[in-house]
């Protein structure tokens, strides 16, 4: 594979993780829509309603969610309400059940990098918590930085080795692929912008991340 510092390749990589999460709301809808042409069954029409409800729901809050973790963040200037962010991480996880939410987010605006790193590292630790759980999301901004912490507790913990070694700024032998091209942006990003990464040791109860950036 091409290093990661080729800009093609690595938008590659993200756009191949987009469309994995994608696809299965997606795919659904499709479904949905192909059961409803041949069905003449009240109930069964009423399902299908259901099931084209529930992934236009998903892939509306997945595409939410992308907007402002990968791309550009348009339509605001240089901050981003935080109520936009808190709105996009309830919509991935909180809406399915198996995740509770707890923001404690106090500032109203936040700038776009360090919204799309607490975007991102939310994504990595709601992932993780497999079976459900808490995901505790807080961000502080001080004279001359910015700190994000991002916890997550559950009854069973699972973080891919090679997504731990990109956020502490190691690739995995084969490389980057599209699974942890988005931890590796965490860290080029906040490296890159002066700030650390800093993550708990494998094998604790709990997954904690935590980010400062200079302001």
């Amino acid at each position: 594979m091409t290093h990661p510092t080729d800009s093609i390749e690595f938008a590659s990589l993200l756009c191949s993780r987009l469309c994995h999460d994608l696809l299965s709301p997606v795919g659904a809808l499709n479904n949905g829509l192909e059961l409803m042409a041949d069905e003449t069954d009240p109930e069964m029409r009423q399902r299908c309603l259901d099931l084209l409800t529930d992934s236009a729901k998903t892939s509306a809050n997945k595409l939410k969610f992308f907007r402002l973790a990968f791309g550009s963040a348009g339509g605001f200037g240089d901050a981003v309400p935080t109520h936009e962010a808190r709105v996009a991480i309830e919509g991935m996880f909180a809406t399915a059940g198996r995740v509770k939410v707890g923001w404690m987010v106090e500032d109203d605006m936040l700038g776009k990098l360090p919204v799309k790193i607490l975007l991102n590292l939310a994504l990595i630790a709601g992932d993780a918590l497999v079976r459900g759980g808490q995901l505790d999301i807080g961000a502080e901004q001080r004279p001359g930085v910015t700190e994000i912490v991002v916890r997550a507790e559950g009854p069973k913990l699972v973080l891919d080795p090679d997504l731990r070694s990109a956020l502490a700024g190691t690739l995995p032998p084969e490389g980057l692929a599209s699974r942890t091209a988005a931890a590796w942006m965490v860290r080029e990003l906040v490296t890159s912008a002066g700030g650390d990464v800093a993550l708990s040791p494998p094998g604790e109860s709990m997954l904690l991340f935590g980010v400062s950036i200079p302001r």
